[in-house]
């Protein structure tokens, strides 16, 4: 029986999965944001880790980047998300596979088995699209600048690239203007920009607008 850890910040979902997965697997642990995630999964070491990519503190990709290396679990998102942008960030962050919130529970239950011997997992609609975005010659190469921030902050960065106020960019990510000012902050302190202009000039030129 494979040892899961269950991350997603909606408690019902989390409770639907398990009944979903009944006895075919063991839940060693839950976690709703990115601190607990990450403690949980250091503490019990799961075999496989059901990873949603928006998550308070930084989304799944942020979970990867503080765990990389240092846990034997292997990792499959289980998301809502079939963006181009969620899908490639958590495959380059290591993550094994990737399933949407669709998948049924035998389904699932057999994912995290294939997923748990070193396979790779796909819906079935997102395996085509994946390959061909790897395949493609104008995917970016790893960008360690970019890699350096977490998830909100490429979505705090991407808006701010496009135009929008900070007030438009609470409004748009739910967040309040105060937190919008901080990740802005955050992103030219890592990328040593000095304003929003040349922030969007950075994004322009790695095609991120």
């Amino acid at each position: 029986m494979k040892r899961v850890v269950l991350v997603d910040d909606h408690q019902m979902f989390r409770t639907g999965v398990k009944a979903e997965l009944g006895d075919a697997v063991e839940i060693v642990g839950e976690a709703g944001d990115v601190d607990e995630a990450v403690t949980v999964i250091r503490a019990t070491r799961p075999d496989v880790v059901l990873l949603d990519v928006h998550l308070p503190g930084g989304g799944g990709i942020e979970v990867l980047r503080r765990l990389h290396g240092s846990v034997p679990s292997r990792f499959l998102a289980l998301s809502v998300s079939d963006a181009a942008e969620d899908v490639i960030g958590v495959v380059r962050g290591g993550a094994r596979g990737y399933v949407t919130k669709t998948i049924s529970g035998p389904e699932l239950t057999d994912a995290i088995a294939r997923v748990a011997e070193g396979d790779a997992v796909f819906s079935p609609r997102l395996a085509g699209f994946v390959l061909d975005a790897f395949a493609a010659t104008d995917v970016p190469a790893v960008d360690p600048e970019l890699d350096q921030l977490t998830q909100r902050e490429r979505e705090v960065l991407r808006l701010i690239a496009r135009g929008y106020a900070y007030k438009e960019i609470a409004k748009e990510l739910f967040i309040s203007v105060k937190t919008v000012e901080s990740h802005v902050s955050s992103v030219l302190r890592k990328l040593q920009l000095s304003n929003r202009h040349e922030l969007s000039r950075w994004a322009a030129a790695r095609r991120l607008v």
